[in-house]
């Protein structure tokens, strides 16, 4: 029996990804998962899942690591997507939708139907971010998929993926 991990799947589709940027002039790097665009960095952080509360300590204290060269340096991330290869945490999709400034920099993609040959994948993205918008247009064009909203309904957040909370 062969064991299949879904990371390098979503790995895979954001090199692929990064691998387009540059065709519209952003900086990107060979080794880490971020995007350079008018002097503003996007951070991607892939991950299976993540308790809310340190979510909430990484969303707060954003940063990423770049390389030049052979020195690396610590900058702000302007916005930071998180992909997630298993459905996250109701109490971490309402941090994100109750806090405006989490709001506005925080994106969120639950890509696990995706990987498991599904054409829908699930969405929370307020900002403002260009790259975040492209990327889910590569989502769209490139994999074929269709990004549906993570849903509030009746007060309560509703993520149609993970099963009994509708």
């Amino acid at each position: 029996m062969k064991l299949e991990l879904k990371m390098p799947k979503i790995r895979d589709v954001l090199e692929k990804f990064k691998n387009q940027c540059k065709g519209h002039g952003w900086r990107t790097s060979e080794k880490d998962d971020w995007i350079q665009a008018r002097s503003k960095y996007h951070n991607f952080v892939t991950v299976r899942n993540i308790h809310p509360s340190s979510f909430r300590i990484v969303a707060e204290n954003s940063k990423c690591i770049v390389r030049d060269d052979l020195s690396y340096r610590v900058v702000e991330a302007s916005y930071t997507a998180w992909l997630f290869s298993e459905a996250p945490p109701e109490a971490l999709v309402k941090t994100v939708c109750e806090h405006p400034v989490l709001s506005k920099r925080i994106a969120l993609y639950h890509l696990s139907p995706i990987l498991d040959g599904e054409s829908q994948g699930l969405t929370l993205n307020k900002t403002d971010s260009a790259i975040f918008r492209e990327f889910e247009r590569f989502l769209i064009e490139e994999t074929k998929v269709q990004l549906k909203p993570f849903h509030k309904e009746k007060g309560r957040l509703r993520n149609p993926a993970i099963k009994g909370l509708a």
